[in-house]
């Protein structure tokens, strides 16, 4: 069983930028698709971004496409979510998931192939 722990969140204003980080233990990152994951209060958890494990393509949500950036530094054993021009909207609990498969355009988001979750950390986006 792999471990997850995601860090950087915090309270920016809009417009501004965070970088969260997901360090992976237990087994190494290569073995793993990264996702990115959100929710908000009241609402379902959703995928932001994933980063393929067999050849690091990314996917990401309509929502954040363009502003976010995916990336992951298999040597460090951590995957990253590079947000930028942050806004309200985006204010949520964010968790990082890893799945031992290789997903594609249409399957990324769906939460039944991540087997690992993290314990989330918050961002809030400031109007």
């Amino acid at each position: 069983q792999v471990q997850l722990v995601e860090s950087g969140g915090g309270l920016v204003q809009a417009g501004g930028s965070l970088i969260l980080s997901c360090r992976v233990s237990g087994r190494t990152l290569d073995w793993y698709t990264i996702g990115w994951f959100r929710q908000a209060p009241g609402k379902e958890r959703e995928g932001v971004s994933t980063s393929r494990r067999r050849d690091s393509t990314a996917y990401y949500a309509d929502s954040v496409e363009g502003r976010f950036t995916i990336r992951r530094d298999n040597a460090k054993n951590t995957g990253y979510l590079q947000m930028n021009d942050l806004k309200p909207e985006d204010t949520a609990v964010y968790y990082c998931a890893a799945a031992k498969v290789d997903p594609n355009g249409n399957s990324w988001y769906w939460r039944d192939l991540y087997d690992d979750w993290g314990q989330g950390t918050q961002v809030t986006v400031s109007s």
